[in-house]
């Protein structure tokens, strides 16, 4: 028993250093490279897409670039599924990522958030020829979301945000049929086809859906009533609080110097940044 009880403090004590030497290893390697490489999306307009050179373009990518500026490194960007983008174990195949990602529950389970960097509020969407003037005109009808998305939960009636102080979520649509897309723009696509052809309405953040109308796509946005407000978030890799703390400390230095807000307006036409 005592010989068990010792080898199970040796163990303790060899996990206790393997932590302290894994603490700050994100940070470090980032340093000695002056190079960190960011998660996100190429297909997700106007925060992160591909321009008419194949460039990076887009809000997170604005901020990505800014967080890199203020460790004085480069940075370059890789753009794995959503899934493995929020699943985490990431294997130090990327530092960080900047994809506007939602704070939940059971993503707290495998990565850190290193700070909210700015608030959507989520709308509803129809053709501009819909006959739905209100948010409860949508019960009962066919409704798209972006798959494994704060959308697709909302509609669903399971999302669990996990950020202090906000309000408690409201579900006042119950749909006929939740249709999921693989990309967040080909609700819209289907949308845009007329009210009722594949579906009657979408769900998706402001931003999205006003440069989708920027854009030409004949569709209007049931104003008054949001259908939720979301804290997204930067997230790392878990089990490195100081790289994860590092990157919060400049998360909240852009918030109060005004960066954040500065950069939301360009891309979205409205501060965004405040809680």
């Amino acid at each position: 028993m005592k010989k068990s009880l010792k080898r199970m403090a040796i163990g303790a004590a060899a996990l206790a250093i393997a932590s302290v030497a894994h603490a700050g290893a994100t940070l470090d390697r980032v340093m000695s490279k002056k190079a960190m490489v960011v998660a996100t999306n190429s297909g997700w307009p106007p925060q992160s897409y591909l321009d008419d050179n194949n460039q990076m373009v887009g809000f997170d990518i604005d901020v990505s670039h800014e967080i890199a500026k203020r460790l004085g490194v480069e940075v370059s960007f890789d753009t794995p599924d959503w899934a493995t983008l929020t699943g985490g174990h990431w294997q130090g195949r990327y530092d960080v990522g900047v994809g506007s990602v939602t704070p939940t529950k059971a993503r707290a389970q495998v990565i850190d958030f290193a700070g909210i960097y700015y608030y959507s509020p989520y709308v509803y969407v129809v053709h501009k020829d819909s006959p739905v003037k209100t948010v409860s005109d949508l019960n009962g009808k066919v409704i798209g979301v972006e798959t494994a998305t704060t959308s697709e939960d909302f509609m669903r009636h399971q999302l669990q945000i996990d950020a202090p102080g906000l309000p408690p979520i409201e579900y006042k649509v119950t749909a006929g049929e939740i249709r999921t897309f693989a990309d967040s723009m080909l609700p819209f696509d289907d949308l845009r086809l007329g009210p009722g052809v594949r579906i009657d309405a979408v769900v998706a953040p402001e931003q999205t859906a006003k440069n989708a109308i920027k854009n030409g796509y004949p569709l209007r946005v049931i104003e008054g009533e949001y259908a939720f407000r979301e804290p997204l978030v930067v997230i790392a890799e878990k089990g490195d609080a100081e790289w994860t703390a590092k990157i919060g400390e400049i998360i909240k230095a852009m918030k109060a110097d005004g960066t954040l807000g500065t950069l939301t307006k360009k891309w979205y036409g409205a501060d965004y940044s405040a809680d």
